[in-house]
Order: structure tokens, then C-alpha cells, then sequence
């Protein structure tokens, strides 16, 4: 790996995990109106590029999530490939293949079923890149992490751990459906490794805890972490998701009632990585970080 890496998204809670593991990093930021003069201004010769900039989950429509999301990608290859960048590192989304797993683990050639604007936009962006490389001859390697855990964790985990801090019986207790997860530190260490192996170039992996956990499970270790009973109660999934679509949250709700379930092999087979840190140490961490914000 070039001893020097040009980052994106190097604020944020993979961003800063990674920049951590980088002996050097210039940083390009894509958020500023002037995104175009910084990235003429960065120097990629020669670099390692980490893309990880992106609109995630604010409100948007489709042609603001394709505008940061590929757009914005296909300009970063392609100056990567014209100033001679060493390899480029995209961090995209198992929402690529949408919000379920089809009774087996995802494979990262199975074909991709994006649900929503961001899933579209990060498949597009893939799509971007692989055209570029065949074009330019630019590496690129793609990494589709699930949700993930970790101290600094907001949005869709932090809402879970704020219903988990209530008093309040949660009727999750039949929500047994896996759903997939990686650590900040082990999505980290695995871009890295992306980067850094010649094994990596041209392909794409899961980056996933060889287990996933279920609703039920993320409950009980988030109470337990926050020192509260346990208190659930049984609700059946097709009950608790037309309740919340009653309610305009249908699809958070799936996420909670449905499996999304990846298969890391490719990663450990290429590339002998495998995450390591476990469900447990990642909530109590997720919780320890929540209960310094907000102090009783």
C-alpha cells in the first residue's frame, strides 16, 4: 500500500476509525459546495483512494441522493485515474441487494434488488466504478458492510438504544430473524487490507460478523448494558409490521422483523480477514457511548 492514502469522509464514524490505521492521510471533502476545486487541488498520484463520503439517511429525494452519491464517485475514479492513484477503495452498501436476504446468506454475486434511493445510488456508483476501471484500468475495490456497531454509532442504533432506556415493555421478544453487523475497528481493518493485498483489486466484498443477531438479542444486550429489565413481550412479525405501517414506518419496521443476512467468506478466503470483535462488546460499547451523551 502507498504509504500515503487520500480519504473521504474522514469525519465521519468509519472515516475516523480508518484514518486511525493510516500513517498519512490527505483529506478531500465532498460535503463543501467547492467539492470540485478540492478534489482538482488533491494529490493522487500515487495514492491509496478510500472513498467513503455519501448521503445516507437524510431526507432526499432520488436525484440528490445520485448527485453525492455517483456523480460524485465517477469524478473521484476518474481523477484517481488520470493522476495515477495506486488503487481505489469504495465503501458501498449491502442495501445494494436491498433490505432482505433471500432464506440463505447473501453471496457478493447474487443479483442486487435495491429497495430505495440510497441502495440505488450506491449499486449506480458501484456500476460507475467497474465502468472506470475498465476504462482507465483503475483498481478498484468495492466493500458492502452491513450496519455498523461501535462506539460513536448514531441514526437507526441509536434509536433502538434510546426505546431500550424507557421503562416501557417492547413487543419484540418473537423477532428472531438474523440481520447481518460489523464492527467500526473490523470494517476498518478491512478496508485496509483492501488496500493493501494484491488479492483485493477488481473484487468486491461483505464486510459481516460471521454471526448476525436478531431484534430480540439486540434488546436484551441493550438493556442488560443499560442496567434495565429485560421486559418484552411476544408480538407476531406480520402483526408489528402492519401496526407500523399504519403508522408511515413500514420499512423501519421491517428492519427490525426481517433477516438481511451476508456471507463473508470471499473475505476471509482472498484476503484472511474475519471480524472479531462480537455482539456483546459491541453494544456495551454503543451503550457506554450513549449513556456519556446522555447522562441521567
Amino acid at each position: 500500500m502507498s504509504p500515503r492514502a487520500v480519504v473521504t469522509g474522514s469525519s465521519g464514524f468509519v472515516g475516523r476509525a480508518l484514518c486511525a490505521r493510516l500513517a498519512s492521510v490527505d483529506r478531500v471533502s465532498f460535503a463543501s459546495r467547492d467539492w470540485k476545486a478540492r478534489l482538482d487541488n488533491a494529490a493522487l498520484d500515487g495514492a491509496t483512494v478510500f472513498h467513503l463520503a455519501a448521503r445516507v439517511h437524510a431526507a432526499a429525494d432520488e436525484n440528490a441522493f445520485f448527485a453525492d452519491n455517483v456523480d460524485k464517485t465517477r469524478a473521484l475514479a476518474q481523477a484517481a485515474a488520470r493522476e495515477g492513484a495506486r488503487r481505489f477503495v469504495f465503501v458501498s452498501s449491502i442495501k445494494v441487494h436491498g433490505e432482505e436476504s433471500p432464506g440463505r446468506a447473501l453471496r457478493e454475486d447474487d443479483a442486487p434488488a435495491p429497495a430505495d434511493a440510497y441502495g440505488r445510488s450506491k449499486l449506480a456508483a458501484e456500476q460507475a466504478l467497474r465502468e472506470t476501471a475498465r476504462e482507465t484500468g483503475l483498481e478498484i475495490v468495492i466493500v458492502r458492510p452491513p450496519l455498523v456497531y461501535g462506539a460513536g454509532a448514531r441514526a437507526n442504533l441509536e434509536a433502538l438504544v434510546r426505546l431500550c432506556d424507557t421503562p416501557w415493555p417492547l413487543p419484540f421478544a418473537a423477532l428472531h430473524a438474523r440481520r447481518s453487523f460489523v464492527h467500526v475497528e473490523d470494517l476498518a481493518r478491512l478496508l485496509v487490507d483492501c488496500a493493501e493485498q494484491p488479492e483485493a483489486a477488481g473484487k468486491t466484498f461483505f464486510a459481516a460478523h460471521v454471526e448476525g443477531v436478531s431484534t430480540f438479542m439486540l434488546v436484551q444486550l441493550m438493556r442488560r448494558a443499560l442496567g434495565r429489565p429485560e421486559r418484552t413481550f411476544s408480538m407476531p412479525p406480520p402483526m408489528l409490521e402492519a401496526a407500523a405501517a399504519a403508522l408511515g414506518q413500514g420499512a423501519r419496521a421491517r428492519r427490525l422483523t426481517r433477516a438481511l443476512i451476508a456471507d463473508p467468506e470471499a473475505a476471509r478466503r482472498e484476503l484472511r480477514w474475519s471480524a472479531r470483535v462480537p455482539i456483546d462488546q459491541a453494544i456495551e460499547e454503543v451503550v457506554r457511548d450513549y449513556r456519556a451523551r446522555h447522562p441521567h
